[in-house]
């Protein structure tokens, strides 16, 4: 069983960084790919990116492709989500995810864990 726990949401402007992270409970983690979802309301969750387990390889939605970048820290448990250049339509609340496969993926039924959100919201 793997418990995850985000952090780092909140309030910010248009243009500023936030970078968000997720701690992850349980001995696997370092065998697990990871992922970053996040919904808006009255909106079906989404790829946000995804990282494989080892940290070498990641992929990106086109929405974030250049602003977002996910890295990892297997020592500390924790997958980090570093969002730079925001905007508005950023405003979601942001999931992490695990799978128990090892590579990165984008599908969210493919993961089998997911920490309960955290806001984040960009003012124009």
């Amino acid at each position: 069983q793997v418990q995850l726990v985000e952090s780092g949401g909140g309030l910010v402007q248009t243009g500023d960084s936030l970078r968000l992270s997720c701690a992850a409970s349980g001995r696997t983690f370092s065998s697990n790919a990871m992922g970053w979802f996040r919904q808006a309301p009255g909106k079906e969750r989404e790829f946000v990116g995804s990282i494989s387990q080892s940290g070498g390889n990641t992929i990106y939605a086109d929405a974030v492709k250049g602003r977002f970048t996910i890295s990892r820290d297997n020592a500390k448990n924790t997958v980090y989500l570093q969002m730079n250049s925001l905007k508005p339509e950023d405003t979601a609340v942001y999931y992490c995810a695990a799978t128990r496969r090892g590579l990165a993926r984008r599908n969210r039924y493919e993961y089998d864990y997911w920490g309960q959100g955290t806001q984040v919201t960009v003012s124009s």
